[in-house]
């Protein structure tokens, strides 16, 4: 597995991350992505865990900056530090009391990351809130908990968001608020990749995660969500097993081509099916097939596009698997293929 930007990882040196995975649960973690290429740096993106701690609705923090959760009791110098740290690009961590939309306080354990361009310019902050309370037990390892599940989500979110804030992206827009409605599905799949590395890792006997059953739940998800009536979905997902990184890269492929296809293939028809393969290659490595029946690519579309943030996305995931994608149009419908050079079992070479 190649792509020099991205270190390929094995399950053996992941281990620690078990507990940190779980952090999404059990902790009860919100996460807030805020972008400061726009004036006073307004919220983009909260989780569902932001509106249970807040008791602000998504819908009436999306634009706003994140100043609407301190009053009258919030200490200045938590303000200043934040403030400090945002502006020069820092990393910060602060217990700083805020308050619900109700007017009741809480101390919110928050640690805002910066996700850098290859300048080193933040494109986005994101930041993870923790409500403190005193009958948990917010010991050490709770904060390396924290600390983890920081460091692996900001990574795997950096994969998207370097995309979306890209300057050749940006230009080309005409919705962007589209492509932050699309974040929910991106960290459901980053989540539910998550979910089966902790279950890998709870079965001594597994060297990686059961590709075929983490794509299944990634494919239900986005049909769940995205699908509509009429529209058939077929699958057969050989059972293979792969490392968290080329897992993680995949699965965004699967969700990206399948929520392409919903969106797209249908449009007029009353009904169509999409059907979802992924069978093993006998050099090696693993053959992932979507087609459907729909109205097909138009022939002067070209995709996967640069030119979109999907499109672009899919390109820098396929460049981190070292994997091929082939597009045939027919009379009825589309068929993409993605050929990825991975020996499934083979792990002991990948990350070497």
């Amino acid at each position: 597995m190649a792509g020099a930007a991205v270190k390929s990882r094995r399950l053996s040196s992941v281990l620690d991350e078990r507990s940190a995975m779980a952090g999404f649960s059990r902790l009860s973690l919100a996460i807030v992505i805020t972008n400061p290429q726009v004036p006073d740096n307004p919220i983009v993106y909260v989780n569902d865990a932001f509106e249970r701690i807040t008791g602000y609705a998504r819908s009436s923090v999306i634009g706003r900056n994140c100043r609407f959760l301190q009053g009258e009791r919030t200490r200045k110098t938590d303000v200043d530090r934040i403030r400090t740290a945002v502006e020069n690009g820092r990393e910060v961590s602060v217990d700083i009391l805020n308050y619900r939309a109700s007017g009741q306080p809480f101390l919110n354990r928050l640690t805002i990351a910066p996700i850098l361009d290859e300048q080193g310019n933040p494109l986005y902050f994101l930041g993870f809130q923790k409500e403190l309370r005193e009958d948990e037990d917010e010991s050490v390892s709770n904060d390396t908990i924290l600390d983890l599940l920081l460091g692996r989500v900001h990574g795997d979110l950096g994969l998207i968001l370097r995309n979306i804030a890209h300057p050749d992206i940006r230009e080309n827009l005409t919705e962007p608020m589209t492509e932050i409605e699309a974040m929910p599905r991106r960290l459901d799949c980053i989540q539910l990749v998550y979910e089966e590395m902790q279950k890998a890792d709870r079965e001594l006997d597994r060297a990686g995660l059961d590709l075929g059953a983490l794509l299944s739940r990634i494919a239900a998800n986005v049909t769940h969500h995205e699908s509509r009536p009429g529209i058939r979905v077929v699958q057969q997902f050989e059972q293979m097993e792969v490392g968290l990184d080329d897992a993680l890269r995949i699965a965004l492929i699967l969700s990206e081509t399948l929520s392409n296809a919903f969106s797209h293939a249908f449009v007029g028809l009353d009904s169509g099916f999409v059907d979802l393969r992924v069978t093993k290659l006998a050099a090696g490595g693993l053959r992932l097939i979507l087609s459907d029946d729909g109205v097909g690519i138009p022939a002067k579309i070209d995709w996967p596009s640069n030119n979109t943030v999907g499109g672009r996305l899919i390109a820098s995931l396929l460049d981190g698997l070292d994997a091929t994608i082939n597009v045939a149009r027919g009379a009825a419908g589309t068929v993409v293929m993605v050929d990825v050079p991975v020996h499934p079992h083979d792990l002991a070479k990948k990350g070497a």
